[in-house]
């Protein structure tokens, strides 16, 4: 890693575990690239980026930009501010991060999304709809149905119970697309307003999947 030394290492609530996944948010440029964090200490945060990082490489990222760091911590999503340090170019680029102070709860969690495959129901026409989601937030669902008699559409309201194993979780939900595949319906459902309670149910088993996520890529 070309000499750099971070010494102290941190809590993962303050700063990101090493080998974590992280997004990057180049504020200047709108840009949002995926990253896997590879040093991590109270001033310096060093990342490798990946996949969506093409166009950051390109050319968009510079020495001093302002930037905005995001991971998994505990059972949320937290954010750290700071600049662009230096810049290991290359086919393996790596972006050194100045980082200070401590990190907080990041404000866009509700869109932190898991894959996680959980039964669900839906009261529907008379009936009730079974099927499993595909993945979950803190704010909506995608799940695939069951489906029978005329699809749920695109800003139909619908009754969602979500089966968490030690408990159910019953919340609104609001259609924001479908894909109608014979008696297989795959739906979108935002919950446009979430009881505390709820939200922390569904923001606990979200973090609990990607940390095991996490663990599993690790071996």
């Amino acid at each position: 890693m070309g000499g750099v030394d971070i010494a102290e290492q941190t809590d993962e609530l303050d700063r990101p575990e090493e080998s974590a996944s992280a997004d990057l948010t180049l504020v200047a440029h709108g840009i949002t690239v995926t990253a896997c964090v590879e040093e991590s200490g109270s001033g310096l945060v060093v990342v490798r980026p990946a996949g969506d990082g093409d166009a950051a490489r390109a050319g968009a990222i510079r020495a001093g930009d302002p930037i905005e760091l995001y991971w998994v911590g505990g059972e949320e999503e937290r954010t750290l501010k700071g600049t662009v340090s230096s810049i290991e170019a290359g086919d393996d680029p790596r972006w050194r991060l100045a980082v200070s102070g401590p990190a907080t709860r990041s404000q866009r969690r509700k869109a932190v999304r898991a894959r996680v495959q959980l039964p669900v129901l839906i009261p529907w026409a008379g009936g009730q709809l079974e099927g499993t989601t595909v993945d979950i937030s803190e704010a909506g669902i995608r799940a695939l149905m069951d489906g029978w008699g005329v699809p749920l559409e695109p800003g139909n309201s619908c009754q969602v119970s979500l089966d968490m194993g030690d408990a159910l979780v019953h919340v609104l939900g609001e259609v924001v697309w479908n894909q109608v595949k014979g008696s297989q319906w795959l739906l979108a459902i935002k919950f446009p307003d979430v009881p505390e309670k709820a939200a922390d149910v569904l923001r606990r088993r979200v973090f609990t999947a990607l940390r095991d996520e996490r663990a599993l890529a690790r071996g």
